[in-house]
């Protein structure tokens, strides 16, 4: 008897179920196909749009959008009114701090002296701790420079005073006895000073001061308000020798106009 092969296993054939009917739920419509939805769910069981919108808030009024008032900024909204007002605070503090802070005064001080105009102003009287014959104190500011103020010695002083204070932007100073290169060097002249500055509260602001050594007009910038005496000390010459009194031949003092 011959060998029988097993059988080859059949797979069952699936079994179709009628698909249960879609129900009519009873709820909103889906506001993008129109299809109603239970009221619990969130998205639309057809097209998965969101079936509750969410509600745009309503328009600020236009003071609501400036700070401080602001509570919530459209996108935009005050925005270049905003930054005028930062911008003008920033700037009303740093006035306030140069105008308050002595360093801030000095500084707006200053400016106003570098962008403003000068004025030459002449002194109410003019004294010296000692002159030679005739070279008086008087011949330092008599617009001249080929007459000179004699100072005898090293640590001789001019005094110049004011009838009025005044700002003291700047003093200008010729040395020698002459502008004239040759007659400048013939005599004694002053290469060191100390320039002492009292303003009307008593304040004394003192300024060590070094002229070089040849002829001509040589600024020295003080920048003190309320200016009424100021006192040039001699502390070094060069050229000295006897009968050569050091030579101051012109002082210039400059206000702020």
């Amino acid at each position: 008897m011959a060998a029988v092969l097993p059988a080859k296993p059949i797979a069952r054939r699936p079994v179709v179920r009628p698909a249960a009917a879609d129900g009519n739920p009873d709820g909103p419509p889906c506001p993008a196909c129109g299809v109603p939805n239970p009221p619990e769910r969130r998205f639309c069981r057809r097209c998965a749009a969101p079936l509750h919108a969410r509600e745009q808030p309503a328009p600020l009024p236009w003071w609501r959008t400036v700070w401080p008032f602001r509570r919530r900024v459209r996108g935009g909204s005050g925005r270049a009114l905003r930054w005028f007002l930062l911008v003008s605070a920033v700037a009303g503090l740093l006035v306030a701090g140069f105008a308050l802070l002595p360093a801030g005064r000095y500084l707006f001080e200053d400016v106003r002296d570098k962008l403003g105009r000068t004025a030459e102003i002449s002194p109410a009287e003019v004294t010296a701790s000692g002159q030679t014959s005739g070279h008086p104190a008087t011949a330092a500011v008599d617009g001249l420079t080929n007459e000179y103020w004699g100072a005898p010695a090293l640590g001789s002083s001019l005094t110049s005073t004011f009838d009025k204070p005044f700002r003291l932007v700047g003093v200008v100073v010729h040395t020698g006895v002459s502008k004239e290169p040759r007659e400048f060097r013939q005599g004694a002249r002053p290469t060191r000073a100390d320039l002492i500055v009292t303003t009307e509260d008593g304040k004394v602001h003192e300024k060590k001061v070094r002229f070089t050594d040849k002829p001509g007009p040589q600024t020295v910038r003080t920048g003190i308000s309320d200016v009424v005496s100021v006192r040039l000390v001699l502390r070094a010459a060069s050229g000295q020798g006897e009968g050569r009194p050091i030579a101051v031949g012109e002082v210039e003092f400059f206000r702020r106009a």
